[in-house]
């Protein structure tokens, strides 16, 4: 659904136009899987799918939203008030945008209510940041309406604290700066501590190559338990190791760090992955700072590996994905997102890419799992205002 549509449903639903309409994609991540939450690197870039928004302010202290994407009598608008916002006590997808809502008004700045209507093509639960998206077009939207002079980076904070606190789930800051602040045409090399960025050129299709993204089909949900305790497996690591996080143990030192955690295997594993995995992302954009945007194949692969032998959350899906498409000539396939299903992503040469995509789904099809939905990752622009 586009502005227009979403525009004309504001229309239909709230009785006037909206004052504004607003979009912010989803995003995959390139390389730097987990990383985030461990103050280290990561390096995503904005999808051409997008959550968007019609909005507009009200004065009386009334939420009112509006999906698209909901249908039957769970679809209706749902009006909240903004005094009653509480953490955690939303479990559905309103607690996305009510989250940012209550997460502005929390740290000081004066959103007295809105009216939203929703609609977005970023697929749920394939690891490609839908609720950022979500997050990040309502934060951008009442940022704009109501003048509170934020910075994409703090919107981005706000949103990250918005789903840690208000929905429950403990992700990192990767997935709303990403959304709120890639560029088209480049991946975002983001350094998750301070939040400094550098805008990598990332033009696959001048020289010859694609990225294709395989949605399993599997979902997951970040605040189910798994994601938390990996989070919580790498705070300990980083405590037994006397570091703040795990960003500060050098990839030269790593060996000496799992030897000082001795048979501590999950810890090991944990912290093996995030330190080989924040040396990776570096590599990376050296090698694309370089010109060698092939050569980024077999890191993609160590990728992968790590996340499934070390972090353990990948999925024999995605691992078939992976396989499968190395098998019949991909450059590199790795996992990403959250894990536990989701998405995997090809780095391939375009001649290869309708055979890397019919070799996928019949693998999928034998081994009979639901053909999985695969589509080319063009970076695309961050969160912005359309009308």
């Amino acid at each position: 659904m586009g502005a227009v549509q979403v525009r004309d449903g504001f229309v239909e639903l709230y009785g006037t136009a909206p004052e504004g309409v607003w979009s912010a994609p989803g995003r995959v991540n390139l390389i730097g899987e987990h990383t985030d939450y461990n103050d280290g690197f990561v390096m995503p870039f904005a999808l051409p799918h997008t959550a968007i928004a019609a909005v507009s302010r009200r004065t009386d202290g009334v939420l009112r939203l509006h999906s698209a994407d909901i249908e039957g009598d769970a679809g209706g608008v749902v009006e909240l008030r903004l005094d009653d916002l509480a953490p955690e006590a939303d479990h559905n997808w309103t607690a996305y945008p009510a989250g940012v809502v209550w997460a502005l008004r929390e740290a000081g700045h004066a959103v007295t209510g809105a009216d939203v209507h929703l609609s977005s093509t970023v697929p749920s639960g394939a690891g490609l940041s839908s609720s950022a998206a979500l997050e990040v077009v309502v934060a951008l939207a009442l940022n704009d309406l109501f003048e509170l002079g934020l910075q994409r980076w703090q919107l981005a904070r706000l949103c990250q604290r918005a789903e840690n606190v208000y929905v429950g789930a403990p992700t990192g800051i990767m997935d709303q700066t990403a959304s709120a602040c890639c560029e088209e045409g480049h991946a975002l090399f983001l350094d998750t501590r301070d939040l400094s960025q550098k805008q990598i050129p990332f033009d696959l299709a001048a020289e010859g190559m694609r990225l294709l993204v395989v949605d399993t089909r599997v979902k997951h949900a970040h605040s189910d338990g798994e994601y938390g305790k990996r989070r919580a497996g790498c705070e300990r690591g980083a405590a037994l190791l006397g570091v703040d996080a795990l960003r500060d143990v050098p990839y030269t030192e790593l060996d000496a760090a799992l030897e000082r955690l001795g048979d501590d295997e999950e810890a090991v594993r944990l912290v093996r992955h995030i330190v080989t995995e924040d040396e990776r992302v570096e590599k990376v954009v050296a090698l694309l700072e370089a010109g060698e945007t092939r050569a980024i194949g077999p890191v993609l692969i160590a990728g992968h590996a790590s996340l499934r032998d070390d972090f353990r959350i990948s999925c024999p899906e995605l691992d078939l994905v992976v396989d499968t498409a190395l098998a019949s000539g991909a450059l590199g396939a790795r996992m990403t997102g959250g894990g536990f299903g989701g998405s995997a992503i090809v780095l391939a040469e375009a001649a290869d890419v309708d055979t890397i995509t019919k070799a996928v789904e019949e693998a999928f099809a034998s081994s009979g799992y639901a053909a999985p939905r695969v589509f080319e990752a063009v970076p695309s622009a961050g969160a912005r205002r359309l009308s």
